[in-house]
């Protein structure tokens, strides 16, 4: 029997054949020379914009990262956990007791609502939000108890705060998904402060990095005044690694032993988690891909006004648009030009959800958007 193992040069290799394979290839290009390819086609392929992923993706710092990693892959992840935890307690301001790592945020949210909610404990959610949760939940056979958004999409959080009532987690999207809107950062110490402090709180920051608002701003802050207050995060949005799975939560170390006993140990891989402490040297990234996303949203958002389509003000890499009428066919007429966009969503029946690509990737969406609704 003959073993093969892929080393770096090797790998290298690999990616010099890509990038000549490229030249040849009119619908791709290179987003950042020589490190990542980027799928622009605007007729052969799909054009995904379903879910809510960063098309730029990964920093070339973390591409590197998980190259020089590669003959790595036999050891168990520990000490790149402890390294990443050391990344992010220091970006954070907090001590390294006070960050849980997840298999991408959708593990936080898992191990929290394991935790914390029961069928005696129900769960506290807006509608619409991110039904990840809302299914975890279900796991544990806990009832979940859905809060209208307000008038202006934010999150409802008297009306919450109300029916914290034997709750054991409320749970809040921060920019909310799948609106894209923000709930405005002086409600939220006072909500926190009406919380039962038995009942635990937490806050969805996936798409921090995209808001450019001044009535934002990451809570991450108040975990020191609230020690029922779990903030999340994601390394799938600004740094592009959806596909790797990494994500972390902040807050008090007692709240993470009751989060640590529902997770598989083990849970990231050292690929996700060199990657992701990479990413955090690269500012450029984070900067760059806050600038692209808001470039090419405000060019749809012309555009959009120009056919006469209101839409939810944005203040993360999606739109919510109004259709005026049921968005279901509308989804399966674009689908079937091959251009994917968001799912339906029961509470908004005549929005839809479609991700911010590329700008060829959003000309495309734009062209099939103005065939299927005229």
């Amino acid at each position: 029997m003959t073993t093969t193992r892929l080393s770096r040069r090797g790998f290298a290799k690999i990616l010099g054949r890509g990038a000549a394979f490229a030249a040849l290839q009119p619908s791709i290009v290179l987003s950042r020379p020589g490190l990542r390819l980027v799928n622009e086609a605007s007729s052969a392929a799909d054009v995904r914009l379903s879910a809510n992923e960063n098309p730029y993706g990964p920093s070339p710092l973390a591409l590197k990262a998980m190259t020089d990693a590669f003959d790595l892959a036999w050891r168990y992840p520990d000490e790149y956990e402890q390294a990443l935890v050391g990344a992010l307690a220091k970006t954070s301001g907090v001590s390294t007791s006070q960050i849980l790592l997840g298999n991408g945020s959708s593990e936080i949210l898992k191990v929290a609502a394991a935790a914390f909610t029961s069928p005696n404990k129900k769960l506290v959610i807006a509608n619409p939000t991110f039904e990840a949760v809302s299914a975890y939940a279900g796991a544990a056979q806990a009832k979940v108890v859905k809060v209208d958004l307000t008038r202006d999409y934010a999150h409802d959080l008297a009306k919450m705060a109300t029916a914290a009532n034997e709750a054991g987690l409320i749970y809040i999207c921060n920019p909310n998904n799948p609106t894209a809107s923000i709930t405005p950062k002086d409600e939220i110490p006072g909500f926190l402060a009406k919380v039962p402090s038995q009942t635990i709180v937490l806050i969805d920051e996936a798409y921090h990095h995209y808001v450019e608002s001044k009535d934002y701003e990451s809570v991450i802050p108040l975990v020191k005044q609230y020690p029922n207050l779990i903030v999340a995060r994601t390394f799938s949005k600004i740094y592009g690694m959806a596909g790797l799975r990494c994500g972390f939560c902040v807050t008090r170390p007692e709240l993470i032993q009751s989060m640590r006993a529902q997770q598989s140990w083990d849970s990231l891989n050292i690929m996700a988690l060199v990657a992701a402490t990479a990413s955090l040297q690269d500012a450029e990234q984070v900067e760059q891909g806050r600038r692209r996303n808001s470039d090419v949203k405000k060019y749809v958002c012309s555009e959009l006004d120009r056919l006469g389509f209101r839409f939810i003000p944005s203040h993360a890499n999606f739109l919510m648009i109004d259709l005026r009428r049921e968005v279901r066919p509308i989804i399966a007429a674009m689908r079937d030009r091959k251009v994917e966009v968001g799912r339906v969503f029961p509470a908004l029946p005549n929005f839809m959800r479609v991700t911010i690509g590329t700008r060829p990737q959003m000309e495309t969406f734009l062209s099939v958007f103005r065939e299927v609704v005229s």
